[in-house]
C-alpha cells in the first residue's frame, strides 16, 4: 500500500507523459482518454475547475502555486476512477512492471504484478494500521492534530481544540489540502489515511461489503457491478464521522470528487 497519497506532481508528470503519448486530450480543460473506445474523463485542470491545482497551458501540464505555496507535494484532487486507474497503468509501464487494468472493459486483473487501485477490503485492513474495534487508524477520538478533516462540537469524540477547517492549511483559497505526510502515520507506517482526500478503490460499491468480514481470511475483491465506484478515507471537508475507518462512500466513476484523490498498491509477489 502506498504509503502517501498520488500528489499532483505525480499526476502532473503522467499527464505530460501521456500527452506526448497520444493518449490524452484537453477539451475546455478537462482531460480525456483519446484513443480508441468511449472517451472517459480523466480529471480537471485549473481551467475547467478552480480547485483543480494542475494547470494546461502551451501542451504543458504544471502544478499551481496557491497562496505562495507550492502545491506538488499536495494530494491530486478532481480525478476521476478512470484517471485513477490509467495512471496505475502508466506507472506500471514506467517501471517495467505488468499492467492490471485493461483500459478499454476497465477491468482489473488481479494476477498482474503492477501497481492499482486498492480493493475496499486491502484499504480498511491497512487503514487499520493493526488496531481493530477503534473509530480513527490511532484511536477512538479525532483532533486537528492528527488529521485534516472539518471539526465540528457535535461528535463526542472529536475533541480537537481548534474547529471548522484545520488552521494551518485553511488559507481562503480552496482545496485547503495539506502536504502529504504532514501528520503522523498509522501503525503501518500509512498517512493520511483518515483525512484531506477521499481516495478512491478498486471496487463497485455494494451495501452487503461487512456481510464478509467475519472471515478473516476472505480478501474480498467486490461485486461484478454496482451503484459506483467506493471512496474511502474522509477528507478535509468533511466531519469526524466521515474520518472513521468503517466510514464507506462512493461516486460515479467519472466523477471528479472536489476534494478526492487516490493512492496505489502494488503487487509483486
Amino acid at each position: 500500500m502506498g504509503k502517501y497519497e498520488i500528489t499532483n506532481g505525480q499526476y502532473s508528470d503522467y499527464l505530460n507523459s501521456a500527452n506526448a503519448q497520444g493518449l490524452i486530450r484537453v477539451t475546455d480543460g478537462m482531460v480525456y482518454r483519446d484513443y480508441i473506445g468511449p472517451s472517459r474523463p480523466y480529471c480537471s485542470t485549473s481551467t475547467s475547475h478552480t480547485n483543480s491545482q494542475i494547470d494546461y497551458a502551451g501542451g504543458v501540464f504544471s502544478v499551481r502555486t496557491k497562496s505562495g505555496r507550492d502545491m506538488s507535494n499536495d494530494p491530486m484532487v478532481r480525478v476521476s476512477w478512470y484517471g485513477a486507474v490509467a495512471y496505475c497503468n502508466w506507472r506500471s509501464q514506467q517501471e517495467g512492471k505488468e499492467q492490471c487494468y485493461n483500459l478499454s472493459t476497465w477491468k482489473c486483473d488481479f494476477s498482474k504484478k503492477g501497481y492499482r487501485l486498492p480493493t475496499e477490503a486491502e484499504w480498511e485492513y491497512t487503514a487499520r494500521g493493526g488496531l481493530f474495534d477503534r473509530r480513527f487508524p490511532w484511536g477512538d477520538t479525532i483532533s486537528h492534530s492528527q488529521a485534516n478533516y472539518y471539526s465540528w462540537n457535535h461528535f463526542s469524540y472529536d475533541v480537537s481544540p481548534t474547529r471548522g477547517y484545520h488552521p494551518t492549511w485553511n488559507d481562503g483559497i480552496y482545496p485547503y489540502t495539506s502536504p502529504v505526510g504532514s501528520f503522523p502515520p498509522n501503525g503501518y507506517g500509512l498517512y493520511d489515511m483518515a483525512g484531506n482526500v477521499l481516495e478512491w478503490c478498486n471496487d463497485w460499491y455494494d451495501a452487503g461489503y461487512y456481510a464478509s468480514r467475519p472471515n478473516p481470511d476472505v480478501n474480498p475483491t467486490g461485486p461484478p457491478s454496482g451503484m459506483g465506484r467506493v471512496v474511502r478515507g474522509g477528507r478535509l471537508s468533511g466531519y469526524a464521522r466521515s474520518c472513521r475507518v468503517a466510514d464507506r462512500t462512493y461516486a460515479p466513476a467519472g466523477e471528479r470528487i472536489n476534494d478526492g484523490g487516490f493512492r496505489v498498491v502494488l503487487d509483486w509477489d
